[in-house]
């Protein structure tokens, strides 16, 4: 008897599901989990332990990301001094601060993840519930391009970041006491741009271990 056939957009789907759902302890033969769990643990020599950047506050007292006064002014990236001039930075994080950078897609103007950012944030959430990364606590940052209002990207961002941090919680069981939000919109550029310019690199997340 012949199995039935499927659309080919059918598999890709059920694909991109598979990858969202295999277990937590699949971090250890996930080549993309492992590869984060290695850009996230703490580096020899890196910042003091316990850092603590601008514009965080203890996940377990605020749900949500605390919305800044008004927007952040917008600051250009500065290459680390470990990278030639010829590459770009691949986060805007301090110098020696365990971090990587995730491009998420999500609709205009919304803060639901598609299943394309499901899919990516997959290996994110395999990596954080690690016995490797299991000590450690992370900020969980949103970020946009500079295309739209300044004050409206910096609500976007705070969202966004929530959303993950619970995509993170609910689906592979990270502890919310591990994760702190912030959102900050347009005002940290991975790829410096003037205002109104739609660029996907910089419409990203990016995690920083605060105990590096």
């Amino acid at each position: 008897m012949s199995l039935p056939r499927f659309p080919l957009a059918c598999h890709g789907a059920a694909l991109a599901l598979a990858l969202v759902w295999l277990p937590p302890a699949a971090a250890q033969t996930d080549p993309a989990a492992l590869s984060l769990i290695e850009q996230l643990r703490p580096r020899a020599g890196g910042a003091t332990r316990g850092i603590r950047l601008p514009a965080a506050a203890p996940t377990e007292t605020r749900p949500e990301a605390t919305r800044p006064a008004s927007p952040p002014p917008r600051v250009a990236a500065v290459p680390r001094a470990a990278e030639s001039a010829t590459t770009p930075p691949t986060t805007t994080a301090p110098e020696g601060v365990a971090a990587v950078s995730i491009t998420v897609t999500f609709p205009s103007g919304s803060a639901v993840l598609t299943p394309q950012a499901e899919a990516r944030l997959a290996p994110l959430g395999r990596a954080l519930s690690s016995p490797e990364l299991a000590p450690y606590r992370f900020r969980i940052e949103g970020h946009t391009d500079s295309t739209g209002d300044a004050e409206m990207n910096q609500a976007l961002s705070e969202r966004r970041a929530a959303a993950v941090r619970a995509f993170l919680t609910e689906r592979f069981g990270v502890s919310g006491t591990r994760l702190e939000v912030v959102g900050l919109g347009e005002s940290r550029l991975l790829v410096p741009t003037g205002d109104g310019v739609n660029e996907p690199r910089n419409r990203r997340v990016q995690v920083i271990n605060l105990d590096s």
